[in-house]
């Protein structure tokens, strides 16, 4: 299994969560919860304690690569982000499916998810920054080839965002899973390939991730009504 490392950029410090995270998680996720609608965020100490075990679980079955997001400035706890869903297709097995690992122990793809922001973080770069750390860590380390994005369709916040990162929009998976209100949630998938990311790093290099979110999502192509909403 591949080895979770401290990753290090101008606005923030990811480090592989652990235990001596827990009271600044608990923190980042309960100071002011009127952004996390369409996000699981642990709600009280016994849930943040149980977040942190099923992230070391995940990580010791080559699952996921669980971070808490640290400010880089003062070393506040801004929340937390993952490489997850993590896909080895020379493990041997067809289809690829969790618990087979390739040999060395690198994933030849995954995801990028369950990023949770504390609402004094959001809109400040910390989140776009801490999408480009792991998005470097998996394309120029990990050599792998696609990286996923989701969100919930309702969340224009966050789909504003994986599309500022340059994305490419692959369409809606309808009642893909359980929401964090407790409906069926259909989820914006999106995604950027192995062939794409130089020129994903050169756009946000250049600042075209960071420019402020305007309310507006762009549709790559148009997405088809759902009945009902």
């Amino acid at each position: 299994m591949h080895e979770s490392i401290p990753l290090h950029g101008g606005l923030v410090r990811l480090e592989p969560i652990g235990p001596e995270h827990r009271a600044g998680l608990l923190a980042a996720a309960t100071e002011d919860r009127t952004t996390f609608r369409h996000t699981y965020v642990p709600v009280d100490r016994a849930a943040v304690d149980r977040y942190i075990d099923r992230a070391l679980l995940d990580g010791a079955a080559g699952l996921a690569a669980t971070y808490t997001v640290r400010r880089a400035g003062d070393g506040e706890i801004a929340g937390s982000t993952r490489l997850r869903e993590l896909e080895y297709w020379r493990a041997g097995v067809w289809p690829p499916r969790p618990g087979h690992v390739d040999p060395d122990g690198i994933p030849d793809a995954g995801s990028i998810g369950s990023t949770w922001p504390a609402p004094w973080a959001q809109r400040t770069g910390i989140n776009t920054e801490s999408k480009l750390l792991l998005l470097t860590l998996a394309f120029e380390t990990w050599k792998v080839h696609r990286i996923s994005l989701q969100a919930d369709r309702r969340n224009l916040r966050s789909r504003a965002a994986i599309e500022g990162l340059g994305a490419t929009f692959e369409g809606v998976r309808r009642a893909h899973f359980l929401g964090a209100d407790g409906s069926p949630r259909d989820s914006a998938q999106y995604s950027i390939l192995r062939t794409d990311w130089p020129g994903v790093a050169s756009g946000c290099a250049g600042g075209r991730a960071v420019a402020p979110w305007s309310g507006a999502v762009r549709r790559l192509p148009a997405e088809p009504p759902v009945p009902g909403r």
